[in-house]
């Protein structure tokens, strides 16, 4: 499975929501969002400064990750980048790869 970190914002109404309902309910309510796609949150931590909420999760697929951030963000109560994660292995397979490239100019 894939790993992918999502930024989350919580809007103004979403932040209400969570002083109501607390930081351990929105961890449970990740987990279960990434249950129902059949991955799992490996973290959740809240934050200062410009992201609210950091949430590591291994997910099936693209399509998975997209499906939570786009069902996040139509919510209202927060927004979501999502960031695709690459382990040092998949990096050395990257590096060993030769695409034809030309740059611009050359």
């Amino acid at each position: 499975m894939a790993k992918y970190l999502l930024r989350i914002n919580y809007t103004a109404d979403g932040a209400k929501g969570l002083i109501k309902d607390g930081g351990s309910m929105r961890r449970s309510v990740a987990q279960k969002a990434a249950e129902s796609v059949g991955g799992r949150v490996e973290s959740f931590y809240f934050a200062f400064g410009d992201t609210d909420a950091f949430v590591v999760a291994e997910l099936p697929d693209n399509a998975s990750a997209s499906a939570i951030a786009l069902t996040v963000s139509a919510g209202g109560g927060a927004s979501v980048q999502t960031t695709v994660l690459m382990t040092p292995e998949e990096v050395d397979a990257a590096a060993r790869k030769s695409p034809m490239y030309v740059a611009p100019g050359h």
